[in-house]
């Protein structure tokens, strides 16, 4: 399933995948795209006797010519065990070189765990980037910032209802929380290995999250089922490379819960995909 400890420690650097800012800015212009696919595969909701690998397999091919990234979100492949996450390593072994692969992992921890925790999704699996919970502080995202072409995109400003809880809550400095957590973040990484995560339904949140991060990518989900505007998205945070990773999971998935849900995957990623050339 996975490779050995044995084998890994006989691979040389240079075989793992990487993608910087300039290349992934060069696929959006070569594919007239900043769709990711979420690949947020339910056996509940597939085709009757499709299993999670061919249906993964059948939406990369019905959607690769209109995306340029695709997100395995890992909580739908750890509820299977081994066989889980066979189907996620497979997964990522079909998508190949020419797609930004997101881990969406959500992982935080500190110090040697975070240290495994990113050589796992950057080694082991070759994905590359993973989402993390960054309220740990410096110790817990640092490690994933160690790796040469590889990213972390850390939860910023998120979609769901609870995010008010917290993440608004106003600070010392006079700022939302996640502002500053923001702010901090900039010190710690790049824009060429560090991304947000932003959700859609906050689109006019992202203008203020730009006069902080004006250069880093942001992670949008929540286009499509959830109800966010892409041209909101697009109005507030595109910069002067694009600078947005747009992702769509169920209404691409489950376009169709038919045998024909190939086609019908493939037929809204590309009206996703002419609606952000125009945008382009």
């Amino acid at each position: 399933m996975l490779k050995t400890l044995k084998n890994l420690k006989k691979e040389p650097p240079s075989k793992f995948k990487k993608m910087t800012r300039q290349e992934l800015y060069d696929k959006i212009i070569e594919r007239r795209s900043f769709l990711c696919v979420g690949l947020d595969t339910d056996p509940k909701l597939l085709p009757l006797g499709v299993d999670m690998l061919s249906f993964n397999k059948a939406i990369i091919d019905a959607t690769r010519d209109y995306c340029v990234a695709y997100k395995p979100n890992l909580a739908f492949y750890e509820k299977h065990g081994v066989e889980g996450w066979r189907v996620l390593d497979e997964t990522i072994q079909y998508i190949g070189k020419e797609h930004f692969i997101i881990a969406d992992a959500k992982r935080g921890d500190i110090g040697n765990t975070s240290s495994y925790y990113a050589s796992t999704f950057f080694e082991t699996l070759g994905c590359d980037a993973v989402t993390i919970a960054p309220y740990m502080g410096r110790d817990s995202v640092e490690p994933f910032l160690k790796f040469p072409g590889k990213w972390a995109i850390a939860l910023a400003l998120t979609s769901n209802p609870g995010a008010m809880d917290f993440q608004t809550i106003k600070t010392s400095t006079g700022r939302p929380l996640y502002q500053d957590v923001i702010a901090s973040l900039c010190d710690y990484g790049t824009p060429d290995n560090l991304m947000f995560v932003v959700g859609a339904t906050r689109a006019e949140m992202l203008g203020e999250i730009r006069s902080i991060a004006p250069d880093h990518f942001l992670l949008v989900p929540g286009v499509g089922a959830q109800g966010g505007s892409l041209s909101e998205v697009a109005k507030y945070g595109m910069n002067k490379q694009c600078g947005i990773l747009v992702n769509a999971s169920r209404s691409i998935l489950y376009a169709s819960r038919e045998s024909d849900f190939a086609l019908a995957a493939a037929i809204e990623a590309k009206k996703i995909q002419v609606e952000m050339s125009g945008l382009l």
